[in-house]
């Protein structure tokens, strides 16, 4: 792996002390060997970052690559009707080539603009060939096959029987976790109460506690489908899931919107991780989480965008705007500062992966997951004063994001993307996306 010295730059490192430092930082064998002023190494690669920063890369800790196809087929609409109505019919429609394609299509997006790692929920059905495309596109991810094993309304094509969801998953887990150097993780993904039995979900906590690996799953996220989760098992969400043992620090809650103070308290003690999600759920109408009372009550929190169909976009830079401003009106004009919606986006991500001691800032020992950004530009001037944070969560865009770098290996520099033709992803996932939408036609003709 070539080694790579980036000189003159403004390093954000979010270290302990969080400091922003002027100088020159070295990569070698994947990792930062060094930082300082005027280093001096013979590397195979320098990077010239004057007037440049570098940020620790963006830890996305909830996306679902397998929807970034079907981007505005699913607009305005609430989160069961969405499910029922568009993405799961279109979910089933997948095949090998578009599930890898619309992988691709979401990788690209997110080097784009600055995320270096992701935790992914796949879909039921060709989950191999979305690792194919996080292998390829060079992301580091926590991934796994979506599990589901109930729900009358669940379309035939994602319907599965216990056991062979449970089989499969162990199967993928098997073939690659740890592959890529490391880069590739496994993740159990049981989608969400009201889609699995009680037998699935036990048997998922046993077997992410043999193989040590995360579950990722969506709690508490609309108030339909708590009532569902009340209807069909006594108990909310997050008091379910410690029932059935889940609730525990390898657990990661997508959104969490409408929790009430026995599961905040069972999320503390418990040290489950929340993937806060603002712009899936405004867009949703599912209700904006109370972020600040979790971060007082010391809940461990980070961002996701979640899917392209419920959000539109996979830009963390948008996602860390907006989970400071929703908050404002009603909290007040200093709750969800830049720093703490940065630090969720960063060293907060990689705590709720557990790879805080490895990624998530800019450390002499890390691994090299970091993007540099070109900040000087009409939208964020004058600079004269400004804190470096507050002028990238409000106002910098993922036009801003120059080159980004996972594991040591230059993933995109100057905007260019390194192990994908743009040209190819694009034309691609027009033709698959047309070819899923006359199955689905054709299926309820």
């Amino acid at each position: 792996m070539p080694s790579i010295l980036i000189k003159n730059a403004e390093i954000v490192t979010m270290n302990a002390q969080e400091e922003i430092v002027q100088g020159d930082l070295y990569i070698e064998n994947n990792r930062i060997t060094d930082i300082g002023l005027s280093l001096d190494y013979q590397a195979d690669k320098t990077i010239d970052a004057t007037n440049r920063t570098i940020i620790p890369g963006f830890i996305q800790t909830h996306i679902h690559l397998c929807q970034s196809l079907f981007r505005g087929q699913a607009d305005d609409l609430e989160l069961m009707d969405w499910l029922k109505q568009k993405i799961w019919p279109l979910e089933a429609s997948h095949d090998e080539e578009s599930l890898y394609y619309s992988a691709m299509l979401g990788i690209g997006e997110l080097i784009q603009s600055g995320t270096t790692t992701i935790v992914d929920m796949e879909t039921v059905n060709h989950t191999d060939f979305a690792f194919q495309a996080i292998a390829k596109g060079g992301i580091r991810a926590l991934s796994g096959k979506v599990m589901m094993d109930k729900g009358e309304e669940v379309p035939i094509g994602l319907q599965e029987s216990t056991s062979k969801s449970l089989q499969q998953s162990v199967d993928l887990l098997e073939k690659w976790h740890g592959k890529e150097n490391g880069r590739i993780q496994y993740a159990f993904c049981p989608r969400f109460v009201v889609s699995c039995t009680e037998e699935l979900l036990t048997e998922v906590q046993k077997l992410s506690g043999r193989h040590g690996v995360c579950v990722h799953t969506h709690a508490a996220e609309n108030r339909g489908e708590i009532a569902l989760v009340e209807q069909e098992t006594g108990m909310r969400n997050v008091v379910y899931l410690d029932h059935i043992g889940l609730a525990n620090e390898r657990l990661i809650l997508a959104h969490c919107v409408w929790l009430d103070d026995e599961e905040k308290n069972i999320i503390k003690k418990r040290k489950v991780k929340v993937s806060h999600c603002p712009g899936s759920n405004l867009k949703l109408s599912s209700g904006i989480a109370d972020v600040p009372d979790m971060l007082q009550q010391g809940i461990h929190l980070s961002l996701g965008a979640d899917g392209a169909p419920c959000n539109n976009n996979l830009d963390m830079l948008n996602e860390m705007r907006l989970a400071a401003l929703i908050q404002k009106p009603v909290h007040g004009p200093t709750a969800m500062n830049a720093k703490t919606v940065f630090r969720m986006a960063t060293i907060g991500g990689a705590r709720a992966v557990g790879m805080d001691h490895e990624i998530g800032s800019l450390e002499v020992g890390k691994k090299a997951d970091l993007a540099i950004l070109n900040l000087n530009d009409f939208h964020l001037y004058p600079s004269y004063g400004v804190d470096t944070i507050s002028r990238i969560v409000y106002s910098a865009t993922r036009a801003d994001v120059e080159t980004t770098i996972i594991d040591g290996e230059v993933v995109m520099e100057n905007r260019m993307l390194k192990n994908m033709d743009k040209n190819v992803v694009l034309h691609e996932t027009n033709r698959c996306i047309g070819r899923l939408m006359k199955r689905i036609e054709a299926a309820f003709m």
